[in-house]
């Protein structure tokens, strides 16, 4: 379904997220607009524009104009914030001076840049949590490698353009509008703390803890402790981060990825924030805390594949 109303989105990163959110937006005949951080990509896209890999293996090719200046742009029906958690202190200076009309979307791992957001101008904030797998090829090519939902939450204000995003119609892009936006922050954030560690300190793919045993097993542990700090075997029972792993199977987590290119990974946006909300609860999460440890050891001795 096109919807066409939603005239003008901008997506700032260019990352595998961003990618992928650009393409489906521009696949239904959105005007959208992708800030880099690099001209040479830029001019990459303007030349070969930005294609998908489906998960059939076709390719879809969408025109998206590419700019490495915000400020430059005419005001937009929405901004979706697509970059890491470490970008984001230079993207709120510039969201600043953005007009307060204009809708912001944020799409970041962890529960860190809540609060932080919120202290921005623009009447309408939203975050989202998103589970549909996607890896960044190049600067101009992503493959899908798995549906998921994009679940939005607004923490304030309108809730008009989401709504429309909600009716975009794609079932390999479907977006789902939920009432607490912080909520679905944390559940993705328990369920990052759950396979994300694991899977960089190990060098696992996603299925493999399910098939090494002392991994799910450590798993399992994890899960444990973070049931008795939270009560999340309602919300997040042990059998849907089964089924997430299986779903998942083949994919390189974010934490994996990052510690394979020798960058900084998000460990500190989602399992320390985590952390810090269980020991404040008098929970210490052992297992899950000495992973955390693990993999900043790992940053910081520079070890990388």
């Amino acid at each position: 379904m096109e919807v066409t109303s939603v005239v003008n989105v901008v997506v700032i990163g260019a990352g595998a997220v961003g990618q992928l959110l650009a393409s489906f937006l521009a696949e239904a005949q959105m005007h959208v607009t992708v800030v880099v951080r690099r001209q040479e990509q830029a001019d990459e896209l303007n030349l070969k524009h930005l294609k998908r890999i489906n998960l059939d293996g076709s390719e879809t090719i969408r025109q998206i104009v590419p700019t490495v200046n915000l400020k430059l742009l005419p005001q937009p029906d929405l901004i979706i914030i697509a970059v890491k958690y470490g970008q984001l202190p230079d993207i709120y200076q510039q969201l600043t001076d953005i007009p307060k009309e204009v809708p912001l979307l944020f799409v970041q791992n962890g529960l860190a840049h809540f609060d932080e957001a919120l202290q921005l101008p623009q009447h309408t904030i939203a975050f989202s949590s998103v589970s549909f797998g996607a890896q960044s090829l190049n600067g101009t090519t992503v493959q899908h490698r798995g549906v998921g939902p994009m679940k939005i939450g607004i923490a304030r204000g309108d809730h008009c353009v989401f709504n429309k995003l909600q009716l975009l119609g794609n079932i390999l892009f479907p977006v789902e509008l939920v009432d607490d936006a912080e909520r679905i922050l944390f559940e993705k954030a328990v369920l990052n703390c759950l396979i994300n560690p694991l899977t960089a300190i190990l060098q696992l793919k996603n299925g493999d803890l399910l098939t090494n045993k002392q991994a799910h097993l450590l798993m399992h542990t994890i899960y444990q402790e973070l049931s008795e700090a939270f009560n999340i075997e309602k919300s997040i029972p042990f059998s849907a981060v089964i089924a997430l792993c299986e779903k998942t199977a083949g994919n390189t987590s974010s934490m994996l990825a990052d510690r394979l290119q020798g960058r900084k990974s998000e460990v500190e946006s989602i399992v320390g924030v985590v952390l810090r909300k269980a020991l404040a609860n008098g929970y210490p999460l052992p297992t899950l805390r000495t992973l955390y440890h693990q993999v900043l050891a790992l940053e910081e001795s520079g070890e990388r594949c």
